[in-house]
């Protein structure tokens, strides 16, 4: 489904709403004309990307922090075509095909409603098929040329870095989606007296955002690096013993930088001041998160409800406590 071609391409004047938010493309900006309504979900789940970004890397050098600008929907994303790149266009496109396919069932867009799939064959005989589904169709087909038309619109040069770089960037567009599209669950409810569950009712709805985000932490780590094939169309491994990725894989063209001191054309703000956990050997441990600077011990003192008692009635009744915990801070 191509939702612009359904739709008049020109627009007499302009709307103030779309030429002010921050990070639209030319292309982008014509869709929000057309779907102004579908704006804030697109916010929505840009936004619930960026977060979940920053929980799975909470623990690494690099956290996603440098993706922290509110006003815009694709914030600031490194440019160097690293696997952090290819994780932030994956959660990125998931985040909003994700809030798309919600609201839709919600019905609070135009264009979209219920879920249109048709019963799974393994359903059961005497459960019924009849909610109202997240409609995942349609906001895989939104999410598609809303993400991609920032990278297909603009006239890449044959052989350039910028052609290897959108061709990554679409590829991770994809895998992004493809991990809420691919992972729908069937969800039910029970009827019956008393809660006896004699009968169900099920539909389609997609996975909590965080088994999203775990399942592409899980393919950032394994993702493929890529290179230019000779004729400079499509990308390829750049060693002939790796597997060719599939469409649900990541794929980036160069190795990170170490995240260690405060760069902003690599995404990286360092890791001074950082927390760490002493004695761990991962890369939340001090010597790790530090980059061998070192790190500084302090302790911060925290209030906390303690000595809680039931009072009759119907209350509970609680002392406030005063901790003092120790952390340790990247220098």
């Amino acid at each position: 489904m191509q939702l612009l071609k359904n739709h008049e391409m020109y627009i007499l004047g302009t709307t103030p709403m779309c030429t002010y938010i921050k990070g639209l493309s030319p292309g982008q900006v014509k869709m929000c004309q057309l779907y102004q309504d579908y704006m804030p979900s697109v916010k929505r789940g840009a936004m619930m990307g960026r977060n979940e970004c920053q929980w799975q890397f909470r623990t690494s050098l690099w956290n996603c922090s440098s993706i922290h600008d509110d006003d815009d929907i694709f914030g600031s994303v490194t440019d160097i075509p690293s696997r952090e790149a290819a994780f932030t266009h994956a959660i990125t496109s998931a985040g909003i095909a994700h809030t798309v396919s919600r609201t839709c069932a919600e019905g609070r867009l135009s264009k979209c409603h219920c879920s249109e799939r048709e019963r799974p064959k393994h359903l059961k005989n005497q459960w019924m098929w009849g909610g109202c589904g997240d409609n995942i169709d349609f906001g895989y087909d939104f999410a598609v040329e809303f993400i991609d038309i920032r990278e297909t619109e603009k006239n890449h040069p044959r052989k350039s870095k910028e052609l290897s770089r959108m061709l990554m960037n679409v590829h991770n567009n994809e895998a992004g989606r493809l991990a809420v599209k691919n992972h729908v669950r069937i969800a039910c409810k029970c009827h019956g007296v008393s809660g006896s569950c004699n009968v169900k009712t099920c539909w389609f709805q997609v996975e909590p955002f965080r088994s999203i985000g775990a399942r592409l932490k899980e393919r950032y780590k394994f993702s493929t690096h890529m290179r230019f094939n000779k004729r400079g169309t499509k990308l390829m491994p750049s060693l002939p013993s790796l597997p060719k990725p599939t469409k649900e894989h990541l794929v980036y063209l160069q190795d990170s930088p170490d995240y260690c001191d405060t760069d902003l054309s690599k995404g990286s703000l360092g890791t001074t001041g950082r927390r760490c956990i002493k004695g761990d050997k991962g890369t939340s441990g001090c010597r790790k998160m530090c980059c061998g600077r070192g790190y500084k011990k302090k302790l911060v003192k925290t209030t906390v409800r303690c000595r809680c008692k039931f009072q009759w009635c119907c209350f509970v009744k609680c002392d406030e406590c005063s901790r003092i915990n120790t952390v340790y801070e990247c220098k």
